[in-house]
Parts: C-alpha cells; structure tokens; sequence
C-alpha cells in the first residue's frame, strides 16, 4: 500500500507540476525538463507513469473537467449554469484549468480525442435532464445546443482574458447566459435561473482565506499565552520545587539509580 500511494503522488506531482508549465509555455514551449524540475522527480519516475510529452498533456485535459461538480439535484439548468461559473472561476485560480483549456485551444491533438469533448458532453446530458424536468423547451437538441455553449463560453473567457486577464470572466459568463437561456428554456423558468451563479464563489474563498487567517492568529495567541504560562510559572514560586524535582541533584539521581543494572542508570541520565 505505501508504494501504491508514493506511486499515486508522483503521478500528482508530475500532472500537477506539467499543468504550470503548459499554462506558462503552451506544448510546443514546454520541456520536460522543466516539468521534471517542478515536479522534484526523476526522469525515470516520469516516463514509468506518462511515454512522452502528450500522453501527460492529455491527462491534463482529463482532468481539467474535475474542476466542475454538476449538482443532479434541484433545476438542471441552474447547475449548468453554476458549473459554468465555477469553470470560470477556475480559470483565474486553477492552473489545470488554464493549462487543459489553454492545450485544447492550440489543437495539439487534433488526431486524438476531441478536445472539448467531455464539456460538450456533460453539457448535453444536463440539458436533457432539463428537458426531463420540463425546463428546457421541446425543440431543443441537447447536442446541438451543448456545442454552441461550449463555443461561446470559449470565446467569453478568451475576451474576457485579452480584456481584464480575465477578471470580468463571472459577468462576462453571465451576459452569455442571458443572452443563450431564451432559444434553450422555458420563459418562466429563466426568471428563477441566476446567471451569475448562485454563490460568489470569489467572496467564498475570502472568506474561507479569513477563517483560515483568523484561527492560525488564535493558535499563534494561545501557543504564545502557552509558553508565557510555562516560563512564568517557576517565577511564581515553584522556584524550590524546581531546584528539588525538575533538575535534582547528583546524588539523588545516583540513589534513583541504585536499584538498576551496572549502567543503566548511567545510561538514561546520559553520562557516560
């Protein structure tokens, strides 16, 4: 089992090491020696787990999906577009997500399976779940519709990113919704739909962030009120039961002793 897990956290180390790279170089800039670098493993631990440059650059792509939970429960369409939002959020604070879309838009491997593949399909199947539940109308193709989709939340981020380094993504991605929901939902489920997402995923992380910066500065106090404590207590009058317990003295250490073996006692108080 601890090989099992050394074995799965280079594989880690090295997808997640090559999506920094391929997010800063593109694939064709890219060297493996740099992913080698970034990853702290050797070249033989890479290529035991990847046979070249491509095949870690497409499971970079695979991955790049993780970023993105489609809650089942509840409007399809209002997951879809949450989904979309938490893509978009990942894009400014995830590298695989930079580096998958960043590979899929250079068509590196457009011999191999289709780059927007998995989007296209994920996306098709809420929209047909949302045509089970009545929210989507009768007329729509799934498939059709997931393309455009995919297409245009495409070229948003990439505006987006030539605009404001993709900092207006969330309004962007949520201007493309208005203007997409009225070919693809019913008009009165468009009015309950959010197209900004219903949570602020950014004010989340802040907030997170904060929690996290609160409870350290409380560990950081109490570690502090802890030594304070320590160093103050033998000052407040346990000054002689320091001097008669906490150090003792040699002949007391060899009375302690004189029951054990030749040595030992010698031997656990140190002295040779």
């Amino acid at each position: 089992m601890a090989k099992q897990a050394r074995a799965v956290q280079t594989w880690r180390s090295i997808v997640d090491a090559a999506a920094s790279v391929f997010d800063d170089y593109g694939y064709e800039r890219a060297a493996i020696s740099e992913i080698l670098r970034r990853a702290k493993v050797t070249k033989g631990a890479l290529y035991f787990h990847f046979a070249s440059k491509e095949a870690i650059a497409q499971a970079i792509m695979d991955e790049q999906t993780s970023t993105v939970e489609f809650a089942q429960e509840g409007s399809p369409l209002q997951s879809l577009v949450d989904g979309g939002q938490q893509f978009a959020f990942a894009l400014r604070h995830n590298a695989m997500a930079r580096a998958g879309t960043r590979l899929s838009i250079e068509g590196v491997f457009l011999g191999g399976p289709h780059p927007w593949g998995d989007w296209i399909d994920a996306t098709a199947r809420m929209l047909e779940l949302g045509k089970e539940r009545g929210e989507v109308l009768p007329h729509v193709d799934p498939m059709v519709s997931a393309k455009v989709i995919v297409a245009s939340f495409t070229g948003i981020q990439l505006i987006s990113e030539a605009d404001s380094g993709r900092a207006d993504l969330r309004e962007q991605v949520a201007e493309m919704w208005r203007h997409l929901l009225p070919s693809i939902a019913h008009p009165g489920v468009i009015a309950h739909i959010k197209p900004e997402g219903r949570v602020d995923l950014a004010a989340q992380a802040r907030e997170m962030a904060e929690q996290a910066e609160r409870e350290a500065r409380e560990i950081a106090a109490a570690a502090e009120a802890a030594r304070g404590s320590a160093a103050a207590g033998p000052r407040n009058g346990g000054g002689g039961q320091r001097g008669g317990t906490g150090r003792g003295t040699r002949d007391q250490a060899e009375e302690e002793g004189a029951d054990e073996p030749a040595g030992a006692g010698a031997t656990a108080g140190g002295r040779i």
